[in-house]
């Protein structure tokens, strides 16, 4: 059964930090890519960030420069790091691998960016 699950969110004010946490459940880490997913209502959850089990990241163009996806195989933790953070980073964060499987959805970890 494999398990993802999220921590770390919360209120931050524009241009703070955050780093979030996912503890992904067996050898995941070490098969397969995993990424960072957001989803705010009425909109359909998009990758933000994604590393593969040598290390090799990709990024979308709105959280390039700001946002650094890291991973400890030895612990199965996947880490967001989140700088420079703006309002329109408002949203639920997931980790799961790429391509997203749907049973593999934790229950995310809330963030808002807001003064």
């Amino acid at each position: 059964q494999v398990q993802f699950v999220e921590s770390g969110g919360g209120l931050v004010q524009p241009g703070g930090s955050l780093r979030l946490s996912c503890v992904a459940s067996g050898t995941i880490l070490t098969i397969y890519v995993v990424g960072w997913y957001r989803q705010v209502p009425g909109k359909q959850r998009e990758l933000v960030a994604s590393s593969t089990p040598g290390g090799r990241t990709k990024y979308d163009d709105s959280v390039k420069g700001r946002f650094t996806i890291s991973r400890d195989n030895a612990k199965n933790t996947v880490y967001l790091q989140m700088n420079s953070l703006k309002p329109e980073d408002t949203a639920v964060y997931y980790c799961n691998i790429d391509p997203a499987v749907r049973n593999y959805w934790g229950q995310g970890t809330q963030v808002t960016v807001s003064s």
